[in-house]
């Protein structure tokens, strides 16, 4: 989400003909078709993911990853040499991986138009957002799979109710399934569930502070409701999002609702053109703002957007923010 315009903000939230969980493939088992002779172990397997349905004879070659969390799943999962394209980052991927991010070739800063994305020769597209299978733009998934080319969707933007740990595992676990190494998302999936966990055993009885987060925004204050996983890492992280009753993942709200509320923190999403520190001193300088709790005790905290989205960063996210909002570690 690196400099979007709010329009491309909005078109990032949940579209409006979304189907259950359970219809995105809920459960990484699902239905395989009967083996083929000399056929890859696992394969053909079949899943549904945000109402496509889609069978693989045999893992993803040349896979294309739009989107920064779409890319560092499949990072985490060891699939550099399978991937022949990444694009829109909205900060440096993570250190861990930026050797083999290096050697991916970048399409484009934002969005790949139609020629290019297909110019890479994909077989696979893995969109972390609505929008990067915008119809307009010649990209959405039904066309792709016209040129033969299967595709995938963050389940966070397909999933009614709120996103939580459960399509955490799934999103992981059935990428790693559809490449046919389960055995590294399983031990990716324990990983950062253990690392939650023991955030959750440090914070038992602590008192959970109202947050508010800004993402950003001048005439409205654009938030993170109560649908997407950022929501949940605040809640993880030992906190109480004032806006989970937004039934959206993100969303607009008045700065009266936000005085209303009366946060005692302000989560800053980092990313983009605009500087925290600028972000910070506009809610410092309105005067509306003065007496909120959050702001008249200067009290921010910072996670970057590529934490705060369904993908590997979610145990960094809740430990980092758990850090900032429950400093003392008695």
């Amino acid at each position: 989400m690196s400099s979007y315009p709010r329009a491309l903000l909005r078109a990032l939230l949940p579209v409006p003909l979304l189907i259950p969980l359970a219809a995105c493939g809920g459960s990484p088992a699902a239905q395989d078709a009967k083996p083929a002779a000399g056929a890859a172990p696992g394969f053909p397997y079949t899943v549904t993911n945000c109402g496509v349905t889609s069978t693989y004879q045999a893992p993803p070659q040349r896979a294309v990853a739009m989107n920064q969390h779409a890319t560092e799943i499949l990072l985490a999962l060891g699939l550099e040499g399978k991937t022949v394209g990444t694009a829109y980052l909205d900060d440096a991927v993570l250190p861990a991986y930026r050797p083999a991010y290096d050697k991916i070739k970048v399409l484009a800063k934002e969005y790949p138009s139609k020629e290019v994305l297909l110019g890479a020769n994909p077989d696979f597209v893995y969109g972390g957002y609505s929008s990067a299978f915008d119809k307009a733009q010649g990209r959405d998934r039904e066309g792709l799979a016209k040129s033969g080319i299967n595709s995938r969707l963050s389940v966070e933007y397909c999933t009614e109710g709120k996103v939580g740990l459960d399509q955490l595992r799934t999103e992981i676990t059935e990428v790693a399934r559809t490449f046919g190494v389960p055995e590294r998302g399983e031990r990716l999936v324990a990983d950062e569930q253990r690392r939650i966990e023991t955030v959750g055993a440090r914070l038992k009885d602590k008192a959970r502070p109202a947050v508010f987060v800004y993402d950003s925004g001048e005439a409205s204050a654009f938030t993170s409701g109560g649908k997407g996983i950022g929501n949940e890492i605040v809640s993880l992280a030992g906190g109480t999002n004032v806006f989970a009753d937004l039934d959206d993942t993100f969303g607009d709200v008045s700065w009266e609702k936000v005085i209303e509320r009366k946060p005692e923190v302000v989560l800053i999403y980092d990313y983009g053109g605009t500087t925290v520190e600028a972000k910070k001193q506009r809610l410092l300088n309105d005067p509306a703002l003065a007496q909120v709790p959050a702001v008249r005790n200067q009290r921010f905290v910072v996670l970057p957007l590529s934490s705060a989205v369904l993908g590997v960063r979610v145990a960094d996210a809740v430990e980092s923010l758990a850090g900032q909002l429950h400093p003392d570690p008695a």
